[in-house]
Parts: C-alpha cells; sequence; structure tokens
C-alpha cells in the first residue's frame, strides 16, 4: 500500500462549491506533488455532470500562475506534446469522445520534488426533484464498462479504500428565498446560516470522506416553484452582437396545471420499459444496506409504475444486457390479465445477459409503430456506462422529435440516492444516477402545441438559444436562455408567455422582468447558454455525418474558444513557457486510480466489460438473497389493475390485523371496504413515501367514486377506527 501510494502524484482534491438560487459553480483543486526521482506524467480520469459546462482551467507551480486556452482539440494535443518533447511543463484537460461526462487531466514534466496545483471550475444548474428539493452531486465513482480509446484516457481503478487521495468539499447557498434545509447521502457539519433571514448557508463534508459514493446535496427553498428571470450583461470585450458580447436572459418557469385536470388520469398513452439485466446490476445501491441491489430496486420502482397505469393505455417491458428480450412481441392493452403476466415475469428477471448493450433494443423499439392517440413514453433502468452514449443520447433526442419516441423519454440511472428524470435532454451518465422515476412527472397527460413569444420593447429582440420545449410537466422546472440585441432602456417591462394545449384546454404561464442586469452575475448565465448551443451542436454534427459536418464542427470550434466553455472538439492546453531549464529524462506516466463500481461480492469491477472472464464468455452474478419485502411494496402488489383492492389474508397482514378483526369492523358496504382500507394505511402511515404511491392512490380514489356507493364516509369512519387514525375523507380524494 505505502509503495503504491508514493507512485500516485495527486495528493488531495479540494472542492468548493457556491450555489445561487438554482445555479451552481465549482471550483474543484487538484494538487500534485512528485515525491520521485523522474520526472511525472501524470493521467487523471475523473467523471463530471453530465451537463456541467467546463469554463476555467489553470496551473500554479511555485510563483508562476498559468492560465489555459481553448483551442481545437487536435491542435491543443500538437501542442502537449510538443511542449513536453522540448522538456517544458504542460497541462491537458479534455472531454472523453464516447461519453460528454468523462474528462482526462495530463500533468506533464512534473520534475522531482516539484509540486503543482490545478484549478478546475464547472458551472451548471441544479436538477429539480420530486419533493422540490434541487439536486447538486460532485460524482466520486466513475462506472465505466468499456475502457475509453486514445493514450489519454486510459483508467487505472481501485476499490474506494484504497484511494490514495483525500477530499474536502464545502458548499455556500444563496438564494433569494429562505434555504429550509440541506441533506446529504454523504455526512455533512451542521448547516450554517450567514444571515438572520436564512437566505445564506453554508455546509461543509464531514472528514474522512471514502469514495463509496457520489457527493449529492439536496437543497430545499422555501417556495421553491417561483418563476425567474435573470439578465446577464455581456462581456465588455467581446464582440457586439455574439453570444458572450450581447445580454443573455435565462428564464426559469415552473408550469401550473389545472387542478381540474391534473386530478383526473389520461386513460391513453403507450409506455415503454426497457430494463438493464447486466452483471453490475447485481451490486448494492449502497453499502448500508447490500441486500438492496439495483436490479432489485429496478424491479421495486417497475412494480410502482405498472400499478399506476391507467386501465386503457398500451404498454410493454423490455430487457436488455448483451442481447434483449421482450415480454410482449408488441405493446398490449393493460388490463388485469396482462399485468399480471407482466408482473410475474418482472419478478424472475436477473442480473445475468452480460454487458450493457442499449443502442439495439431502443432502435428496436423505436422501430415498431406507434398506436394511433396513444403517445409513447420510453423508460429506460440502467446503473449507466456503456462505450456508446453519445449514439444513445442522439438516438433518444432524435426519435423525441418524431411520433415513433415521446417527448418525455427517460433515462433512468439506479446508482446512487437520487430521483430525477432527464427528458429530451438526456444523459447515460456514468457517474451519477437515479434510484426512481419520478412518476408526476412520468404519467402525467401529454401537453401539446407548445409555443413561447416574448413582450420586448420596441428596437429590442430575443434570439432564443435553447432547443424548442418540448414536454411541460407539472412542477418541472422549463429553462429558457435567450440573447438579447437592439438599444432599450434597461428600466423597460418585458415578458415571456408559454402557451400550451392541456388535454385539449389551452393554457399559458406569463413571467414578467425588466432588462436591468444582475449585479455580480459574472458570465455564468452566457456560459451556460453556450454549453446549452455548443451540445444541440455536437448532437447536429454526429446525426448528419456528411458534407455538412465540418461546418457544424467550425461552430463549434469558434463558440467554445469564444465562450471558454469545453465541447468534443476542444480542449483546455497550458504550457508553462517560463520554466527555466528544460526539464531533464524520460517521462514516467502515472495513472491516477479512479473509484471503480464495486460488484456484489465486494471483487473488482471489470473495466473491458460487464462480468467477463478470461476467455471472454458472460457469466450470471448470483442474486444475493432477497429481503423481507417492504409493507408498502406488499400492498402495492396486491393492488387491482383497475386500482382496487380485493380483501383478502394477505392485505389484513399488510394492515396489521387478522382477517376476522378486519371482516368484524366491515360497515354494510362489501366492495369498498378493502380499498378504502389500504388507502388510509398509505396516507396514515406511508407519507414519507407519497411520491411513490401517490399515482396508484389517484387510481384508487377514482375506481372508488366510479362505484357510485352511498357510506364512503361511514366506511373512512369505520377504517380509522380499525386502524387507530384519523386520516381525512378529502384526504383521500373521496
Amino acid at each position: 500500500m505505502s509503495l503504491f501510494c508514493c507512485l500516485v502524484p495527486l495528493k488531495s482534491i479540494d472542492a468548493q462549491l457556491e450555489v445561487k438560487d438554482h445555479v451552481a459553480t465549482l471550483v474543484s483543486t487538484l494538487n500534485y506533488e512528485n515525491k520521485e526521482d523522474k520526472p511525472l506524467e501524470a493521467v487523471f480520469v475523473f467523471p463530471l455532470p453530465g451537463d456541467a459546462a467546463v469554463c476555467h482551467f489553470s496551473a500554479q507551480i511555485g510563483e508562476t500562475h498559468i492560465v489555459a486556452e481553448v483551442k481545437e482539440k487536435q491542435q491543443a494535443q500538437e501542442e502537449y506534446d510538443d511542449a513536453l518533447s522540448s522538456g517544458q511543463q504542460a497541462f491537458l484537460l479534455e472531454e472523453s469522445d464516447e461519453s460528454p461526462d468523462i474528462f482526462s487531466l495530463t500533468v506533464g514534466s512534473l520534475p522531482p520534488g516539484e509540486s503543482a496545483s490545478i484549478r478546475l471550475e464547472y458551472v451548471t444548474e441544479l436538477a429539480v426533484q420530486a419533493d422540490d428539493g434541487l439536486r447538486f452531486c460532485l460524482p466520486a465513482v466513475l462506472n465505466l464498462r468499456y475502457q475509453p480509446q486514445g493514450p489519454s484516457v486510459q483508467v487505472t481503478s481501485v476499490p474506494a479504500s484504497l484511494v490514495p487521495y483525500s477530499l474536502s468539499f464545502s458548499a455556500q447557498v444563496s438564494s433569494p428565498r429562505p434555504i429550509a434545509k440541506i441533506e446529504s447521502s454523504c455526512s455533512l457539519e451542521p448547516l450554517q446560516y450567514l444571515k438572520a433571514d436564512q437566505t445564506q448557508a453554508t455546509v461543509k463534508l464531514g472528514a474522512g470522506h471514502k469514495f463509496d459514493r457520489d457527493v449529492e446535496l439536496l437543497i430545499y427553498y422555501k417556495d421553491a416553484h417561483q418563476p425567474s428571470a435573470v439578465v446577464e450583461a455581456g462581456q465588455v470585450s467581446a464582440k457586439p452582437g455574439s453570444l458572450m458580447g450581447d445580454p443573455v436572459v435565462m428564464v426559469s418557469l415552473y408550469p401550473e396545471f389545472p387542478q381540474s385536470v391534473m386530478s383526473s388520469l389520461a386513460t391513453c398513452g403507450e409506455f415503454v420499459f426497457l430494463v438493464d439485466r447486466s452483471g453490475s446490476m447485481g451490486c448494492p445501491m449502497n453499502n448500508s444496506t447490500p441486500q438492496e441491489t439495483r436490479i432489485s430496486s429496478a424491479k421495486d420502482t417497475l412494480l410502482l409504475l405498472l400499478k399506476s397505469l391507467p386501465m386503457g393505455c398500451y404498454f410493454n417491458i423490455y430487457s436488455f444486457g448483451s442481447s434483449f428480450e421482450h415480454i410482449f412481441p408488441t405493446s398490449v392493452e393493460y388490463s388485469e390479465k396482462t399485468m399480471k403476466e407482466a408482473l410475474e415475469k418482472v419478478e424472475k428477471m436477473g442480473s445475468n445477459l452480460g454487458g450493457t448493450e442499449i443502442l439495439q433494443p431502443l432502435k428496436h423499439i423505436y422501430s415498431q409503430a406507434c398506436i394511433s392517440k396513444h403517445p409513447r413514453q420510453v423508460f429506460v433502468f440502467t446503473d449507466g456506462g456503456g462505450g456508446n452514449t453519445k449514439e444513445v443520447t442522439d438516438l433518444v433526442k432524435k426519435n423525441a422529435d418524431s411520433k415513433s419516441g415521446s417527448l418525455s423519454d427517460a433515462i433512468v440511472n439506479l446508482k446512487s440516492n437520487s430521483c430525477i428524470v432527464g427528458r429530451a435532454e438526456v444523459t447515460l451518465s456514468s457517474s451519477q444516477g437515479l434510484t426512481g422515476c419520478n412518476q408526476k412527472f412520468a404519467l402525467q397527460p401529454a401537453v401539446e402545441d407548445i409555443s413561447v413569444s416574448w413582450g420586448l420593447p420596441k428596437g429590442a429582440s430575443a434570439t432564443v438559444l435553447s432547443p424548442p420545449i418540448k414536454a411541460i410537466f407539472q412542477g418541472q422546472r422549463s429553462l429558457i436562455y435567450a440573447q438579447l440585441t437592439g438599444q432599450s432602456s434597461e428600466e423597460a417591462d418585458c415578458s415571456v408567455t408559454v402557451k400550451y394545449s392541456l388535454a385539449g384546454h389551452p393554457s399559458q404561464n406569463q413571467l414578467h422582468f425588466n432588462l436591468k442586469p444582475a449585479e455580480h452575475s459574472g458570465l455564468t448565465v452566457h456560459r451556460l447558454a453556450a454549453r446549452t448551443v455548443i451540445r444541440s451542436l455536437e448532437s447536429e454534427e454526429r446525426t448528419r455525418r456528411g458534407q455538412q459536418d465540418e461546418k457544424v464542427k467550425k461552430k463549434v470550434v469558434e463558440l467554445s474558444i469564444q465562450s471558454g466553455v469545453s465541447s468534443c472538439f476542444t480542449a483546455f492546453i497550458a504550457v508553462n513557457k517560463d520554466s527555466g531549464k528544460a526539464v531533464q529524462g524520460p517521462l514516467v506516466r502515472r495513472n491516477v486510480p479512479t473509484v471503480m463500481a464495486k460488484c456484489c461480492s465486494g471483487q473488482r469491477k471489470s473495466i473491458g466489460g460487464d462480468d467477463l472472464d478470461s476467455e471472454g464468455s458472460t457469466r450470471s452474478v448470483p442474486e444475493p438473497p432477497q429481503p423481507h419485502k417492504d409493507p408498502l411494496l406488499q400492498l402495492v402488489s396486491l393492488q387491482k389493475a383497475s386500482g382496487s383492492w380485493m380483501l383478502d389474508e394477505d392485505l389484513t397482514a399488510v394492515l396489521g390485523k387478522t382477517k376476522e378483526e378486519v371482516e368484524k369492523a366491515k360497515p354494510e358496504l362489501v366492495g369498498l371496504w378493502a380499498s378504502i382500507l389500504a388507502l388510509i394505511w398509505l396516507h396514515a402511515f406511508k407519507m414519507d413515501a407519497k411520491e411513490e404511491w401517490e399515482l396508484l392512490s389517484m387510481k384508487a380514489a377514482s375506481w372508488i367514486k366510479a362505484q357510485n356507493a352511498p357510506c364512503v364516509s361511514e366506511c373512512v369512519e369505520a377504517g380509522n377506527k380499525l386502524l387507530g387514525c384519523s386520516v381525512k375523507k378529502e384526504a383521500l380524494s373521496l
């Protein structure tokens, strides 16, 4: 261990996060020291959030400070090689060709006994959780299944306990609204408020982080769903008329749908679920509950979703590894029979299909003819990885624009304790993930005919930089970036209006703002807007692959250099031309180890593929013993496709009563008794998991009301008495 550590020049990482409302800036300082007697070249491959805009890279060697420049990738690589061959120190930061969330940092010609500090900065938007929290994730685990190609991105991985460098992390959060709380899956020091009104706070990661999970913060503001607009002044040194030279506005909208529409379940839709059954899905979700594996979590979430589907819709379930399977030849109508058949097959699913080849099953799904008046939604349950991330992302985006795909296709990653659904802007992340699916987003009525209009003073105009909004969901934030041009008063009143049709009813959301730029915002909004344009152009270049791809590539390179934001066609390069004498002797290459995903057996995870033996054949990962089923999942599993429950011993066992006790307390209305008891139990004892069962509860309430029974109130009163609680009839939506 001591010999291994001395060969690793990376000694520590210090990460400082600054959150302003729903935008975050992270500054990471990586400290290197060469304790060997030879000059070193250190290579560190690490994950970043897939939607991050890397916007600064610099190095400090002694008293010398070098700020890196963004250049075309091949040119940057050649300058790096030339610098090293002439004995100069050089630093290169580049994005992986396979995955937009994997970066490699190369530190060249670090002489014996010398230290260097590397500063890396990126900005990102914070995703909104189902419970209104904002999520920031600092990836710590690199979940690669495939070795990235190229000499600059070779990966060396070790278990978390053997990581030879330390991590310190602190965050400062500020918002116009009070900060209610900050939570994390990692150990945190107590939250410190900096202002009496609780609009500023700091928090730090507890000492001794073991790199066994991503560092995740969940930030909760009071009155979080407030629309906002931030106008940011252009860069003084940039050319007027360019993205960086003009003001840019970032509009954040939270649509509110009429309650009358949200309270009724749509009866249309085709829901296709695609479940990862590769070997790594047998890994535990976390160290504290090793019996809960990623495949078991996926199956539990799938159970909740299937029980929430409306009668009359269509569905199908695919599973994949090195090959793929489907339960039905084509999507079938949702009924008690088809639901039961599907769940029986889901229960038998294991993590035994080898590698992670997601592209072919997705192509097969999108090749299926759509069902008239049933818009398709596709959900992928995976723990990330695979060597064709960009191809998968492009395929989903392409089909989100066509009738063969939906506007809400989701990649649902199952790797860490969070819940976000990425939609038209999806990523297959190797570093951050999701444990569940936000059902309120997933199964909402389809929104159609979306349009955005601007109300600006005479002489001013807005050029929208964001892709067109293709999906709107209750409670989900919609972000719009626009470049503002023309001459007008900064105090002028402006507006942006989003119009749409929901279940055939026209509706709109409007936000008013003025053109006065925000103070001290720097260039954060410009860089996020540039990142949005760059990602759209990169996707366009990959889909064309024709005569115009060089033209698109040129646009990406120009915007990347102009904005200082990284892209797949550019890299950050820094050369120390003031180092005096050249570094002597051949360089020794040291790969800085990254934390690898750990399989359920606790053995090392193969980089070359999912659980491959020496001959390259796949082998099944045995499933660990299943824990006692959670009472909530037991109750959900007993619900019928219609939304009702039957009174039997399985149900009464979940309720904690004997069948005789339940029968004795039963009013005359026999048919509704079991369903009302189930609803009361959910609302009385499982409110902490409401977002998981809310839709199936609405479905049950709709079934009960459809029976037109005269004594529902009597049943609710008797049910409360039996279960020892006091849930109001109104709370049950009855």
